[in-house]
C-alpha cells in the first residue's frame, strides 16, 4: 500500500469510528508522524550506505562508515519503536 493510500484508508477509517476521543486522535497522529520521519530517516541513513557499498565495490575508500551505520541503526530502532506503539495501541483498542 502507498503512503498516500494508507494515509487515506487510515484518515476514513478514523471518521467512520465515533467512539474515538480527540486525546486518541491525537496520539495517532503523534505516532504516524513519528513513523513517517522515522521512515524518511531510515531511507536517507540507507541511501547513504548503499552509496558506501558501491564504493566500497569499486576499490575506494569510504569514510565515516561507522556514523553512517550507527544513523541506521538508530533509524531502524526508532520506526521499529513506532510500530510497535501502533501495535499496541491496535492491541487497547480490540481488547
Amino acid at each position: 500500500m502507498s503512503i498516500a493510500g494508507f494515509l487515506a484508508h487510515s484518515a476514513l477509517a478514523a471518521a467512520r469510528d465515533q467512539t474515538r476521543t480527540a486525546a486518541a486522535i491525537a496520539a495517532d497522529h503523534d505516532i504516524l508522524t513519528e513513523l513517517f520521519t522515522t521512515g524518511r530517516n531510515l531511507g536517507w541513513a540507507g541511501s547513504n550506505l548503499n552509496q558506501m557499498a558501491k564504493t566500497l565495490n569499486s576499490g575506494g575508500d569510504v569514510t565515516h562508515i561507522e556514523e553512517t551505520l550507527a544513523d541506521v541503526r538508530r533509524a531502524a530502532t526508532a520506526t521499529r519503536a513506532a510500530v510497535e506503539r501502533i501495535n499496541n495501541r491496535q492491541k487497547d483498542e480490540t481488547a
